[in-house]
């Protein structure tokens, strides 16, 4: 790839992130473990949803989602889009429990509900997930995107500079140093994504010119035929709302965020302002990856079909990595000095994403494994163990980054192993706080069921190569199912659950009406409620604008 990067467009990059470095490190917070972990649980509402917001927009939102959208269109926003109905489902009935709990980490929750086993397990697969999937994701694409700008240096260095820079503000200051650098980082990313949509709507000709030339087949369309290859029907209104869930719900370095919260409250607001920022997803990452199609950002000609094609046949037979779409518009379409800004909220989103997730496995091996075993640590010794295996976890994902550019996408990649890991877990914490006679037995029951049957599905598909009929995300409900059948039978079967267990720990009406009490004497504007049914007319309406 030819590049148009100028002097003055590193100089930007470097002064940003010299920058970010010393904001987060001089907002770090390291007195003890609640203020390393979880900030001291005092953040307020916009903290979190910007936060919450770049965390989020990992490698497989920014590259990948403009990725697939030169792939096959606007489908892959259902991601997105319903993770805004399940984002206001999670602030009503979960997040409450999480942090009345005093929890530290989501599997602890599992923990109170059931047992230590469940726990642990679910802290495991979870450390695992932040690892393989979510910093070695983020590690890789934030070297490709520096390749272009030193194409001579090896891509395992980049990526070794690129953990260096997370890492220095991540180990050292604990999450308050993350929060800080996520705010500004995340109005930089929004700022730098507006402007490189407005230069794509005007290359390729404005709104109408994008819709004329894209009237045919199903690219500007959310709801696809159950063969589509990309997002079938039952799929995106079972299988994306069960990753959703997994994502915003039952996720680690998502919730850690909302954990932070000084009350329930400003945690709720902070995921809807998320969910209202999700809503324009469409326009500043997904849409440009379409626009890249529609202007040949790949210079190829006419010898592209006007059809999808998966991202794998894109690579080998016409030699277009969609994992380029992103960084090739910002050097093909936008000055000098406004790259460099737009390359660095970029960067910026995806090691904001890598400090989040080695904050979740420092926060997890520590409260989770090392404080289950060593029964009275000292404050001051949590923090330093959590340093340490964020150093190593670090590591680990550098290592394993590289590989990632053998699978076809980055959002391929990432979405199907969620899709085999997430189900089961989603359906022990729908159970776990829904049922009262869910019991321990039964969601370890459940959670190894789902494993053996996730791992079972791996084997046959990518070693003894034998072909499932079945899309992943159609498959993410029928192992969800499942998982909870193997729940539901073995709790019936053995002893009921301790009630002090499930009374803190599981829903019913009471606190539904005791809410509605006290939202009685709330303002309009700042009663949640209100707040998300308006969420949830302005996501409908834009649903309806594209089926």
């Amino acid at each position: 790839m030819t590049s148009s990067i100028s002097s003055l467009d590193i100089i930007i990059i470097i002064i940003f992130y010299v920058f970010i470095i010393w904001w987060a490190l001089s907002h770090r917070k390291t007195a003890d473990s609640t203020s390393y972990f979880l900030a001291g649980k005092k953040a307020t509402w916009p903290i979190i949803g910007l936060s919450l917001f770049a965390a989020s927009i990992s490698s497989s939102t920014l590259i990948g989602h403009s990725g697939e959208g030169f792939i096959s269109g606007i489908a892959v926003f259902n991601y997105n889009l319903m993770a805004v109905f399940v984002m206001v489902f999670f602030a009503i009935f979960f997040l409450p429990f999480y942090i009345q709990n005093g929890i530290f980490t989501i599997p602890e929750f599992l923990g109170k509900r059931f047992d230590s086993r469940s726990q642990l397990y679910f802290s495991f697969i979870t450390i695992i997930g932040n690892i393989f999937l979510d910093a070695a994701a983020a590690l890789y694409t934030g070297a490709l995107i520096l390749k272009m700008i030193f194409p001579e240096i090896d891509i395992f260095w980049i990526i070794i500079g690129i953990g260096l820079i997370a890492g220095s503000y991540s180990i050292v200051g604990g999450l308050s140093s993350i929060l800080n650098a996520d705010v500004i980082q995340s109005i930089i990313l929004l700022i730098g994504s507006i402007i490189l949509s407005y230069f794509c709507f005007e290359s390729i000709g404005g709104w109408e010119n994008l819709i004329s030339h894209f009237q045919d087949g199903v690219w500007l369309k959310l709801i696809r035929p159950i063969d589509d290859p990309t997002v079938p029907w039952p799929g995106l209104f079972f299988g994306i709302t069960i990753l959703s869930f997994y994502f915003w719900g039952n996720n680690q370095v998502m919730v850690q965020r909302i954990l932070s919260a000084k009350s329930v409250d400003e945690g709720r607001k902070g995921v809807l302002l998320v969910g209202l920022l999700y809503m324009f997803t469409l326009f500043i990452f997904i849409i440009p990856g379409l626009i890249a199609r529609g202007i040949d950002i790949f210079d190829i000609g006419d010898t592209l079909p006007n059809e999808i094609i998966n991202g794998g046949i894109l690579k080998e037979v016409y030699k277009i990595n969609t994992d380029e779409v992103y960084p090739r518009l910002i050097t093909k379409l936008l000055p000098s000095g406004l790259i460099g800004l737009i390359l660095a909220a970029m960067i910026s989103a995806l090691i904001s994403t890598l400090s989040a997730t080695l904050s979740s496995v420092s926060t997890l091996f520590t409260m989770d494994f090392y404080s289950h075993y060593v029964k009275t640590p000292n404050p001051k010794k949590l923090v330093h163990i959590g340093q340490i295996s964020s150093f190593i976890a670090l590591i680990i994902a550098i290592i394993w980054a590289p590989y990632i550019q053998r699978f076809d996408s980055l959002v391929g990649y990432y979405q199907e192993m969620v899709s085999y890991i997430a189900p089961p877990i989603v359906g022990t914490f729908i159970l776990g706080v829904f049922w009262k006679r869910a019991n321990a037995i039964g969601a370890l029951g459940g959670l190894m069921f789902g494993l053996v049957v996730a791992i079972s599905i791996m084997i046959l598909k990518y070693i003894i190569e034998v072909h499932i009929p079945l899309h992943y995300l159609i498959c993410v409900p029928i192992l969800m199912l499942a998982s909870m059948l193997t729940t539901i039978i073995i709790s019936f079967f053995t002893p009921a659950p301790p009630q002090d267990k499930v009374l803190a720990t599981t829903w019913n009406k009471k606190i539904w009406i005791n809410e509605s009490k006290e939202l009685k004497e709330v303002v309009w504007y700042k009663n949640f409620r209100i707040l998300c049914i308006i969420l949830l007319i302005c996501c409908t309406i834009e649903y309806l604008i594209f089926l």
